[in-house]
């Protein structure tokens, strides 16, 4: 009974952190919501461009939000006889449409922009509409911190990607605040569809880097070169017994790792005495390296390539 009870705490940090994922998630659509009502009366009042263009890109920061709701708790389906890896890689396809929205939304706006560059006409309000505009912007940069951190500790690329473009949204939003102000000093209503452009512009290059970093996960880019050099040093320490490890390969989807190995044993070894040397290796591995599946193929030592990690 005693080595259950290791298990159950476990499972219960597990599910505790799956709430918290599931949690943020929500929080997201509501504050996604609020910043939107705030950068909605913000050009409400004051008829800005740049401030629409601002509210826009709000509209997709709820969409994009509910969309990695969906995507976050997809993924914390377990394995099934037709998904037999997991859903994990139902986050990518979160952060690919959160990708396709921005480039939308960026599109929409430069139409705008070059509609209000054509018939220019001063922003009203402009106290009201900054003061407005500024709340909103700190609450989406206190709220991308949270989303950033959270995304990187548990491996959530549809979290991540929705803190990394609310990131981008308090950039942008500071350039329009700034810019706005000029336009008021200088009187030059043009201006105003200028900073929309380049709002729509800053908005494209976000949009290209997300979709970037998700096509990569769907098509099982291996991890980080420095967890690679983790994996390969704890087989290597761990392997006693064993003569070599080959074919190590490593892929990503979500927060799973994926390993896979070939392991030689020598011809005489018991498949007790292989198996035991298989789970040392698998348990340190999952010390070293959170949510991880391992696959070893065990080989006898005419299968060595002489190549991988030799065992001393």
């Amino acid at each position: 009974m005693g080595p259950l009870r290791p298990l159950g705490r476990s499972s219960r940090r597990q599910d505790m952190v799956k709430d918290r994922t599931l949690a943020i998630a929500a929080t997201s659509i509501l504050i996604g919501l609020i910043v939107l009502g705030l950068k909605g009366i913000a050009w409400w009042v004051t008829g800005s461009i740049a401030l629409y263009s601002d509210a826009l890109e709000s509209v997709v920061n709820v969409v994009t939000a509910i969309g990695a709701l969906v995507a976050v708790r997809l993924a914390q389906r377990p394995a099934d006889a037709t998904l037999p890896y997991g859903y994990h890689k139902a986050e990518y396809f979160s952060a690919v449409l959160v990708g396709v929205m921005i480039v939308v939304a960026a599109i929409l706006i430069l139409r705008e922009a070059v509609l209000g560059f054509l018939s220019p006409a001063l922003p009203d309000a402009p106290v009201q509409g900054l003061v407005i505009s500024g709340a909103a912007t700190l609450i989406n940069l206190v709220w991308a911190m949270v989303l950033l951190r959270h995304g990187r500790q548990r491996k959530s690329p549809a979290i991540a990607a929705d803190g990394k473009h609310l990131l981008t949204d308090v950039v942008s939003t500071g350039g329009v605040i700034a810019g706005l102000i000029l336009v008021y000093l200088t009187g030059w209503a043009q201006f105003d569809a200028v900073l929309a452009a380049l709002v729509a512009l800053n908005i494209l290059w976000s949009g290209w880097g997300v979709i970037r970093e998700s096509v990569g996960g769907l098509m099982d880019v291996a991890v980080p070169a420095e967890t690679q050099k983790t994996i390969r040093e704890v087989i290597s320490v761990n392997a006693e017994g064993a003569l070599e490890a080959h074919d190590i390969r490593t892929r990503q989807a979500g927060r799973m790792t994926f390993i896979d190995f070939h392991l030689v044993v020598p011809g005489v070894m018991s498949v007790d005495a292989a198996h035991a040397i298989c789970d040392r290796i698998e348990a340190k591995l999952r010390e070293a390296v959170t949510d991880v599946q391992i696959t070893i193929h065990v080989e006898p030592e005419e299968k060595a390539k002489h190549a991988g990690i030799v065992v001393l």
